[in-house]
């Protein structure tokens, strides 16, 4: 634990100065006492979300434990988690949520649509943010929180984007556990004579992850011999290494296929199909479009390789509320509202 942290510091964070994410866990407790043995300075954030009974006490002990350990500041900050709207259990997607995550100030309200556990991650996140003062924040996830993400990127036929799981830093949050076992955390909390907080949520069958870690991944680890975990999580970084050439060769493509607000077809039409879907995602994203999917790509795609005089490809609305709409222009890709 301690290596995995001086070497993430040593990448990421060479004036060691950081803040952790304590929510009381096994995994944010190991965590935190690793970062106070090789840190030079570590502040706790603690996240009470009020979505349980008893959640301003798990805070409050979370909060006395860091200092106990030696964190220079440990604070609660509260948050106002407003249950409004329904959509998929961002369990799914995020192995934090559920976990109380950090820090006394009042840090507001937040309405998210995607149901509670959506709502919460957000909120949290937010707060991680707002209280962080410019210091990365050091998250808990291990090894086994990287492969149910595979497993479940993998579930979704997302793309290699999903698949290729959580960075080790994806400013400001920062995951020097990733190459360490859930079960390392638990011996390292024991050692100390720490009895870490048990989040009801992480056994709680209704959630897809929760399913995967206690029948999914012991099945495969049964059926393939062990080392699937750690087979995911590899399988994840190889996969995050090619991306990230990938995304290079698609910034640069963006950058000179660049015509005004829109792009030019003759220089996205010859461009490898995973390079050119890159240039349009991230062209979407940075023009404002939200949520967009493999089929919201491959549409747009379609205007660029496919060309039948089509009309035009919702791709989602903007933070404003209008309908965005892709299409074809004199040669160029543009992006227009309705």
């Amino acid at each position: 634990m301690r290596r995995a942290v001086r070497e993430w510091l040593g990448r990421y964070a060479p004036d060691g100065v950081v803040a952790v994410a304590l929510s009381g866990g096994a995994d944010s407790v190991a965590l935190t006492a690793a970062a106070c043995a090789e840190a030079d300075v570590v502040d706790a954030l603690t996240v009470d979300h009020g979505l349980q009974a008893g959640s301003a006490e798990v805070a409050a002990a979370a909060a006395a434990l860091a200092s106990q350990l030696g964190c220079r500041s440990a604070r609660v900050l509260t948050v106002t988690v407003e249950r409004a709207g329904t959509g998929p259990d961002i369990a799914d997607r995020d192995p934090d949520i559920g976990r109380p995550a950090g820090l006394g100030d009042r840090a507001g309200k937040a309405r998210y649509p995607g149901g509670p556990e959506a709502a919460a991650r957000r909120a949290r996140y937010a707060a991680l943010d707002q209280a962080r003062q410019g210091l990365p924040v050091l998250l808990g996830h291990t090894l086994d929180d990287q492969a149910e993400t595979v497993l479940l990127g993998l579930g979704r036929g997302s793309g290699a984007r999903s698949i290729r799981g959580m960075p080790e830093f994806d400013a400001p949050w920062g995951r020097p556990l990733l190459g360490v076992r859930r079960s390392v955390a638990r011996e390292l909390c024991a050692d100390l004579g720490i009895t870490p907080w048990q989040d009801p949520h992480n056994s709680a069958p209704e959630f897809t992850r929760v399913r995967l870690r206690h029948e999914v991944l012991p099945l495969l680890e049964d059926v393939l011999g062990g080392g699937v975990a750690a087979a995911l999580a590899r399988t994840a970084a190889h996969l995050r290494e090619d991306g990230e050439v990938l995304d290079a060769l698609a910034g640069e493509l963006l950058a000179a296929a660049r015509d005004g607000d829109g792009l030019r077809i003759e220089m996205l039409a010859t461009a490898a199909p995973a390079v050119r879907r890159r240039v349009i995602r991230e062209w979407l994203l940075e023009r404002g479009a939200k949520s967009l999917t493999d089929s919201n790509l491959r549409a747009v795609e379609a205007l660029v390789t496919r060309w039948r005089g089509q009309g035009g490809v919702a791709v989602g609305g903007s933070a404003s509320g209008t309908r965005l709409v892709a299409a074809r222009e004199h040669g160029r890709l543009i992006l227009g509202s309705e």
